[in-house]
């Protein structure tokens, strides 16, 4: 199926360019899913879908369209080629898009495809083995469901450039939410895994178990009265400071202006020991790519290296408006342009434990959820609802909620602290994150 998708991109782009298109690319995306949902024994859910989509860029001149389809047939493809480059001769002129000029020679295996296949019986079993699992734990009273799922993509991307390139990439994913208490104190929280290899994905026994042990903790949870702390973040929320500053280091940001970060090329902006690192190569990485969405290598590099800002995410258009060169983090959408993106991104390690770090707290709070989305990336203002637990004389101690954390970027991403215990679970990863001297605001 790869092949024959690469034959019909490469006779797309054929005619394309006969109808007058200057230069074009084509990406054609195919996605198979299944997905099955329970709660309390029942099947609630399933879910079944295969769709297939292309979408081609068209040039003339300095100006370009994107037009998507999802109806393969002959007079279709034509209409919509026709109809891309009348699109594309009335379009504004922007000379600054265009095809990438070097595009990767040798496409890399990463491992990102396993051919496992789940039928509908093992995704049910999955499913409800999760849940049974979190049932079970004293504690819990009640379940908001379990599911899991699986995804198979292939995806090719040809251009006029003389660029082909095909790949696939699979997804298994278990999730699970529980609920606690009663109904004047009702609590619920979740666990969920997701890999590329079913083989890597976590016992499902062992998720549900989780999200009964994340629910049972938060039982009971008292308010305090606003005051000013040192705040731990745990990795599952520690990940949400990393996506605030892919933003802020999104190319197409810095080229806006819209970015605190705009004049900080080279400047220190974090503590020596924090370094920020964007790897496409993992192997079975959630985020790796064999090449960019313009075709182009992609490679390891580091966003922050001891502390001090190194590199935006560009891709070309961004690269010549900020007038550097490309670093090939192109991500397309089907029917809009590349634009900068980050892959599998991380912060490495520091060199203290989690535990010693919340051992050298007399007063502070630990966040394990987060509510809202009250982040400004040009002043860097930072407020957000959040829940978690007391740290009390070096120890977590009893839950607390609605309380809303409250701070600015800059400040905080220069008293930043990060602990030992990186996991990949995601694409964008990050240690146990400690800032000193937040605004924490109760009652």
């Amino acid at each position: 199926m790869d092949e024959d998708y690469r034959s019909l991109a490469e006779e797309i782009i054929k005619a394309s360019l006969s109808k007058g298109a200057d230069t074009s690319d084509i990406m054609i995306a195919e996605n198979l899913s299944k997905n099955i949902g329970c709660r309390l024994g029942n099947i609630e859910e399933i879910e079944q879908s295969e769709t297939r989509i292309l979408g081609l860029r068209a040039f003339v001149g300095n100006r370009n369209a994107i037009i998507s389809t999802n109806d393969f047939s002959q007079n279709s493809i034509n209409e919509s080629i026709d109809r891309v480059i009348s699109m594309a001769k009335l379009a504004p002129e922007d000379p600054l898009s265009k095809l990438a000029s070097e595009t990767i020679e040798v496409i890399p295996d990463l491992e990102l495809f396993d051919d496992y296949d789940l039928n509908p019986n093992d995704l049910k079993d999955l499913a409800l083995k999760t849940e049974e699992s979190a049932l079970k734990a004293k504690g819990v009273t009640n379940s908001n469901g379990a599911s899991s799922s699986q995804s198979k993509t292939s995806f090719c991307l040809s251009s006029s450039n003389g660029f082909s390139g095909v790949y696939k990439k699979s997804n298994f994913s278990i999730s699970c939410s529980a609920i606690a208490g009663d109904e004047l104190n009702m609590q619920t929280d979740y666990e969920y895994d997701s890999r590329v290899f079913f083989e890597d994905l976590k016992d499902a026994s062992l998720i549900g178990k989780q999200a009964a042990e994340n629910t049972i903790s938060k039982c009971n949870p008292k308010k305090i009265e606003t005051c000013k702390s040192d705040v731990v973040f745990d990795p599952r929320v520690s990940r949400t400071l990393l996506a605030h500053f892919a933003s802020l280091v999104n190319g197409a940001s810095i080229a806006r202006g819209s970015s605190f970060l705009s004049e900080k090329m080279n400047t220190k902006i974090f503590n020596k020991e924090i370094n920020i690192i964007d790897n496409p190569s993992i192997p079975r990485g959630l985020g790796s790519k064999p090449f960019d969405d313009e075709g182009c290598e992609m490679k390891k590099f580091n966003i922050v290296k001891n502390g001090t800002l190194k590199s935006w995410f560009l891709d070309t258009t961004t690269a010549q408006q900020l007038g550097i060169k490309s670093n090939n983090r192109a991500s397309r959408g089907m029917s809009s342009p590349p634009s900068p993106s980050p892959t599998n991104m991380f912060i490495e390690n520091g060199s203290h434990s989690k535990d010693r770090i919340i051992n050298n707290i007399k007063d502070g709070f630990y966040v394990t959820d987060l509510i809202g989305q009250g982040v400004n990336l040009i002043t860097g203002d930072y407020s957000r609802g959040a829940g978690g637990f007391k740290i009390e004389n070096g120890e977590i101690s009893f839950p607390i909620n609605e309380v809303t954390i409250a701070g600015n970027l800059k400040d905080m991403f220069n008293r930043m602290i990060v602990a030992n215990d990186l996991e990949f679970k995601y694409s964008l990863n990050s240690p146990t994150i400690l800032i000193e001297g937040m605004i924490i605001a109760g009652v």
